[in-house]
Protein backbone atom coordinates (compact mmCIF):
# COMPACT_ATOMS: atom_id res chain seq x y z
CA UNK A 1 0.00 0.00 0.00
CA UNK A 2 1.08 3.58 -0.44
CA UNK A 3 -0.33 7.02 0.23
CA UNK A 4 -3.27 8.16 2.31
CA UNK A 5 -6.87 7.78 1.13
CA UNK A 6 -10.13 8.90 2.70
CA UNK A 7 -13.81 7.99 2.46
CA UNK A 8 -17.07 9.15 3.97
CA UNK A 9 -19.07 6.53 5.84
CA UNK A 10 -22.58 7.93 5.34
CA UNK A 11 -25.40 7.64 7.82
CA UNK A 12 -27.93 4.95 6.89
CA UNK A 13 -31.58 5.97 7.23
CA UNK A 14 -34.40 3.41 7.17
CA UNK A 15 -37.29 5.28 5.59
CA UNK A 16 -39.30 2.11 6.23
CA UNK A 17 -38.48 -0.94 8.36
CA UNK A 18 -41.06 -3.73 8.18
CA UNK A 19 -40.41 -6.80 10.33
CA UNK A 20 -41.99 -9.58 8.28
CA UNK A 21 -41.12 -12.74 10.21
CA UNK A 22 -38.78 -14.58 12.51
CA UNK A 23 -36.80 -17.69 11.66
CA UNK A 24 -36.47 -20.69 13.93
CA UNK A 25 -32.95 -19.55 14.87
CA UNK A 26 -34.36 -16.28 16.19
CA UNK A 27 -33.19 -13.98 13.40
CA UNK A 28 -35.77 -11.55 12.05
CA UNK A 29 -36.79 -11.03 8.42
CA UNK A 30 -36.96 -7.44 7.23
CA UNK A 31 -38.19 -5.34 4.33
CA UNK A 32 -36.71 -1.85 4.37
CA UNK A 33 -36.29 1.15 2.08
CA UNK A 34 -32.87 2.58 2.89
CA UNK A 35 -31.21 5.86 1.91
CA UNK A 36 -27.85 7.32 2.82
CA UNK A 37 -26.96 10.89 3.69
CA UNK A 38 -24.28 13.34 2.64
CA UNK A 39 -23.19 13.47 6.30
CA UNK A 40 -21.44 10.67 8.13
CA UNK A 41 -18.22 9.52 9.72
CA UNK A 42 -14.86 10.02 8.01
CA UNK A 43 -12.35 7.19 7.57
CA UNK A 44 -8.71 7.56 6.51
CA UNK A 45 -6.42 4.69 5.47
CA UNK A 46 -2.64 4.98 5.45
CA UNK A 47 0.31 2.59 5.48
CA UNK A 48 1.17 1.16 8.87
CA UNK A 49 3.55 -1.33 10.43
CA UNK A 50 0.53 -3.35 11.50
CA UNK A 51 -3.22 -3.11 11.73
CA UNK A 52 -4.36 -0.15 13.83
CA UNK A 53 -7.25 2.22 14.42
CA UNK A 54 -7.15 5.72 15.91
CA UNK A 55 -10.35 7.49 16.93
CA UNK A 56 -11.13 11.19 16.69
CA UNK A 57 -14.32 13.24 16.46
CA UNK A 58 -17.13 14.18 18.85
CA UNK A 59 -18.49 10.63 19.24
CA UNK A 60 -15.07 8.99 19.70
CA UNK A 61 -15.27 8.79 23.53
CA UNK A 62 -18.25 6.44 23.24
CA UNK A 63 -16.35 4.01 21.00
CA UNK A 64 -13.47 2.02 22.41
CA UNK A 65 -10.62 0.82 20.20
CA UNK A 66 -10.94 -2.92 20.64
CA UNK A 67 -10.27 -6.00 18.50
CA UNK A 68 -14.01 -6.37 17.87
CA UNK A 69 -14.32 -2.93 16.30
CA UNK A 70 -16.00 -3.41 12.93
CA UNK A 71 -13.33 -1.49 11.00
CA UNK A 72 -10.61 -3.81 12.30
CA UNK A 73 -12.79 -6.90 11.86
CA UNK A 74 -13.44 -5.90 8.24
CA UNK A 75 -9.72 -5.44 7.59
CA UNK A 76 -8.90 -8.81 9.11
CA UNK A 77 -11.64 -10.43 7.05
CA UNK A 78 -9.84 -9.52 3.81
CA UNK A 79 -6.34 -10.28 5.12
CA UNK A 80 -5.06 -6.72 5.50
CA UNK A 81 -2.23 -6.63 8.04
CA UNK A 82 -0.45 -3.31 7.33
CA UNK A 83 -3.21 -0.70 7.49
CA UNK A 84 -3.46 2.34 9.76
CA UNK A 85 -7.03 3.63 9.98
CA UNK A 86 -8.18 6.89 11.52
CA UNK A 87 -11.91 7.11 12.17
CA UNK A 88 -13.44 10.53 12.67
CA UNK A 89 -16.53 9.43 14.59
CA UNK A 90 -19.30 11.99 14.12
CA UNK A 91 -22.42 9.82 14.33
CA UNK A 92 -23.67 8.65 17.73
CA UNK A 93 -22.93 5.06 18.67
CA UNK A 94 -25.83 2.55 18.82
CA UNK A 95 -28.16 5.11 17.27
CA UNK A 96 -29.96 3.22 14.48
CA UNK A 97 -27.98 4.86 11.67
CA UNK A 98 -25.75 1.90 10.87
CA UNK A 99 -22.64 3.84 11.81
CA UNK A 100 -20.44 0.85 12.63
CA UNK A 101 -21.51 -1.04 9.52
CA UNK A 102 -21.03 2.03 7.34
CA UNK A 103 -17.55 2.51 8.83
CA UNK A 104 -16.70 -1.12 8.07
CA UNK A 105 -18.03 -0.79 4.52
CA UNK A 106 -15.90 2.31 4.00
CA UNK A 107 -12.86 0.36 5.22
CA UNK A 108 -13.58 -2.47 2.79
CA UNK A 109 -13.96 -0.04 -0.10
CA UNK A 110 -10.68 1.69 0.73
CA UNK A 111 -8.91 -1.67 1.03
CA UNK A 112 -10.42 -2.81 -2.29
CA UNK A 113 -8.52 0.07 -3.88
CA UNK A 114 -5.35 -1.43 -2.43
CA UNK A 115 -5.94 -4.88 -3.91
CA UNK A 116 -8.00 -6.54 -1.17
CA UNK A 117 -11.30 -7.71 -2.73
CA UNK A 118 -14.29 -7.40 -0.37
CA UNK A 119 -15.92 -10.53 1.05
CA UNK A 120 -18.89 -12.15 -0.64
CA UNK A 121 -22.37 -11.60 0.75
CA UNK A 122 -22.01 -14.40 3.30
CA UNK A 123 -18.76 -12.88 4.51
CA UNK A 124 -20.36 -9.46 4.79
CA UNK A 125 -23.23 -10.90 6.80
CA UNK A 126 -20.74 -12.40 9.25
CA UNK A 127 -19.61 -8.84 9.94
CA UNK A 128 -23.17 -7.57 10.36
CA UNK A 129 -26.62 -7.56 8.78
CA UNK A 130 -26.23 -3.96 7.57
CA UNK A 131 -22.95 -4.60 5.74
CA UNK A 132 -24.47 -5.62 2.38
CA UNK A 133 -26.65 -2.51 2.11
CA UNK A 134 -23.82 -0.27 3.34
CA UNK A 135 -21.56 -1.72 0.64
CA UNK A 136 -24.21 -0.61 -1.87
CA UNK A 137 -24.10 2.95 -0.45
CA UNK A 138 -24.82 5.63 -1.37
CA UNK A 139 -27.53 4.25 -3.66
CA UNK A 140 -31.08 4.05 -2.23
CA UNK A 141 -31.80 0.37 -1.78
CA UNK A 142 -34.40 -2.14 -0.72
CA UNK A 143 -33.03 -4.45 1.97
CA UNK A 144 -34.77 -7.80 2.48
CA UNK A 145 -34.30 -11.10 4.30
CA UNK A 146 -31.83 -10.86 7.15
CA UNK A 147 -30.17 -8.01 5.28
CA UNK A 148 -28.50 -10.08 2.58
CA UNK A 149 -31.04 -9.09 -0.08
CA UNK A 150 -30.09 -5.68 -1.50
CA UNK A 151 -31.56 -4.18 -4.65
CA UNK A 152 -31.20 -0.62 -5.95
CA UNK A 153 -34.42 1.42 -5.98
CA UNK A 154 -35.07 3.86 -8.80
CA UNK A 155 -37.03 7.06 -8.44
CA UNK A 156 -35.98 8.04 -4.91
CA UNK A 157 -35.49 11.84 -4.81
CA UNK A 158 -33.02 13.68 -2.60
CA UNK A 159 -34.56 14.55 0.76
CA UNK A 160 -33.80 17.37 3.17
CA UNK A 161 -33.51 15.59 6.50
CA UNK A 162 -33.09 16.55 10.11
CA UNK A 163 -31.55 13.79 12.24
CA UNK A 164 -32.17 14.02 15.99
CA UNK A 165 -30.86 11.66 18.66
CA UNK A 166 -31.64 12.14 22.37
CA UNK A 167 -28.04 11.42 23.34
CA UNK A 168 -28.80 7.94 24.65
CA UNK A 169 -27.84 4.59 23.15
CA UNK A 170 -30.54 1.99 22.63
CA UNK A 171 -29.85 -1.76 22.52
CA UNK A 172 -30.99 -3.38 19.27
CA UNK A 173 -31.55 -6.82 20.90
CA UNK A 174 -33.66 -5.17 23.60
CA UNK A 175 -35.83 -3.45 21.00
CA UNK A 176 -36.41 -6.71 19.08
CA UNK A 177 -37.17 -8.50 22.35
CA UNK A 178 -39.86 -5.91 23.11
CA UNK A 179 -41.48 -6.33 19.68
CA UNK A 180 -44.96 -7.81 20.02
CA UNK A 181 -45.85 -8.62 16.40
CA UNK A 182 -43.13 -10.31 14.33
CA UNK A 183 -44.97 -11.27 11.14
CA UNK A 184 -46.06 -7.92 9.74
CA UNK A 185 -46.90 -7.15 6.10
CA UNK A 186 -44.00 -6.21 3.79
CA UNK A 187 -43.91 -3.20 1.52
CA UNK A 188 -45.65 -3.57 -1.85
CA UNK A 189 -43.84 -5.95 -4.16
CA UNK A 190 -43.39 -3.16 -6.72
CA UNK A 191 -42.40 0.26 -5.42
CA UNK A 192 -44.03 3.12 -7.30
CA UNK A 193 -41.26 5.66 -7.87
CA UNK A 194 -41.83 9.22 -6.71
CA UNK A 195 -41.76 12.54 -8.52
CA UNK A 196 -40.48 14.57 -5.58
CA UNK A 197 -39.99 14.60 -1.82
CA UNK A 198 -43.63 15.41 -0.95
CA UNK A 199 -44.81 12.47 -3.06
CA UNK A 200 -42.39 10.12 -1.32
CA UNK A 201 -43.34 11.44 2.12
CA UNK A 202 -47.02 10.93 1.34
CA UNK A 203 -46.38 7.32 0.29
CA UNK A 204 -44.28 6.72 3.39
CA UNK A 205 -47.25 7.61 5.61
CA UNK A 206 -48.78 4.22 4.74
CA UNK A 207 -45.52 2.41 5.52
CA UNK A 208 -43.97 1.74 8.93
CA UNK A 209 -40.99 1.24 11.15
CA UNK A 210 -42.19 -1.75 13.16
CA UNK A 211 -39.44 -1.18 15.73
CA UNK A 212 -40.65 2.32 16.58
CA UNK A 213 -43.36 1.25 19.08
CA UNK A 214 -41.14 -1.11 21.13
CA UNK A 215 -38.27 1.39 21.05
CA UNK A 216 -40.59 4.14 22.27
CA UNK A 217 -41.85 1.88 25.05
CA UNK A 218 -38.25 1.38 26.19
CA UNK A 219 -37.31 5.05 25.72
CA UNK A 220 -40.35 7.37 25.88
CA UNK A 221 -38.20 10.31 24.84
CA UNK A 222 -38.37 8.98 21.28
CA UNK A 223 -42.08 9.83 21.21
CA UNK A 224 -41.27 13.33 22.42
CA UNK A 225 -38.70 13.78 19.66
CA UNK A 226 -41.13 12.61 17.00
CA UNK A 227 -43.82 14.98 18.26
CA UNK A 228 -41.33 17.86 18.27
CA UNK A 229 -40.25 17.07 14.71
CA UNK A 230 -43.83 16.86 13.45
CA UNK A 231 -44.58 20.25 15.01
CA UNK A 232 -41.85 22.00 13.01
CA UNK A 233 -42.94 24.10 10.00
CA UNK A 234 -42.23 22.31 6.73
CA UNK A 235 -41.96 18.81 8.23
CA UNK A 236 -43.48 16.36 5.75
CA UNK A 237 -42.92 13.20 7.83
CA UNK A 238 -41.20 12.16 11.06
CA UNK A 239 -40.10 8.62 11.89
CA UNK A 240 -37.49 6.66 13.81
CA UNK A 241 -34.67 5.02 11.85
CA UNK A 242 -33.44 1.48 12.48
CA UNK A 243 -33.84 0.29 16.05
CA UNK A 244 -33.45 3.84 17.34
CA UNK A 245 -33.06 6.06 19.05
CA UNK A 246 -32.34 8.47 16.18
CA UNK A 247 -35.41 10.06 14.61
CA UNK A 248 -35.58 11.90 11.31
CA UNK A 249 -37.81 14.50 9.79
CA UNK A 250 -38.26 14.95 6.05
CA UNK A 251 -38.53 18.65 5.29
CA UNK A 252 -39.88 20.55 2.32
CA UNK A 253 -36.81 22.79 2.02
CA UNK A 254 -33.25 23.09 3.27
CA UNK A 255 -34.21 26.26 5.12
CA UNK A 256 -37.03 24.51 6.97
CA UNK A 257 -34.64 21.76 8.06
CA UNK A 258 -32.09 24.33 9.25
CA UNK A 259 -34.77 26.25 11.17
CA UNK A 260 -35.96 23.04 12.82
CA UNK A 261 -32.38 22.17 13.78
CA UNK A 262 -32.05 25.46 15.63
CA UNK A 263 -35.43 24.96 17.30
CA UNK A 264 -34.64 21.43 18.51
CA UNK A 265 -31.04 21.97 19.61
CA UNK A 266 -30.55 21.05 23.27
CA UNK A 267 -27.64 20.05 25.54
CA UNK A 268 -26.66 16.42 25.05
CA UNK A 269 -28.83 16.04 21.96
CA UNK A 270 -27.41 15.16 18.53
CA UNK A 271 -29.05 17.38 15.89
CA UNK A 272 -27.89 17.31 12.28
CA UNK A 273 -29.52 18.76 9.16
CA UNK A 274 -28.36 16.95 6.03
CA UNK A 275 -29.56 15.67 2.67
CA UNK A 276 -30.08 12.13 1.44
CA UNK A 277 -28.53 10.98 -1.80
CA UNK A 278 -31.01 10.24 -4.61
CA UNK A 279 -31.30 7.35 -7.01
CA UNK A 280 -29.00 7.56 -10.00
CA UNK A 281 -31.99 7.05 -12.26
Amino acid sequence: MSGRVRAVAPAKINLTLHVTGQRADGYHLLDSLVVFTEAGDGLTLADGPGLSLDLTGPAAPALAVEPDNLVLRAARAVGATRAAFTLEKRLPVASGMGGGSSDAAAALKLLAGRGFPPPDTAGLMRLGADLPVCMAAPAPSRMTGLGEGVAPVAGVPALWLLLVNPGQALSTPAVFKALNQRDNPPMPEVLPGWSDAPALAEWLRDMRNDLEPPATALMPGIGDLLAALRAQPGCLLARMTGSGATCFGIFATEGAAQDAARALAAPGRFVLPTRSLPSVR
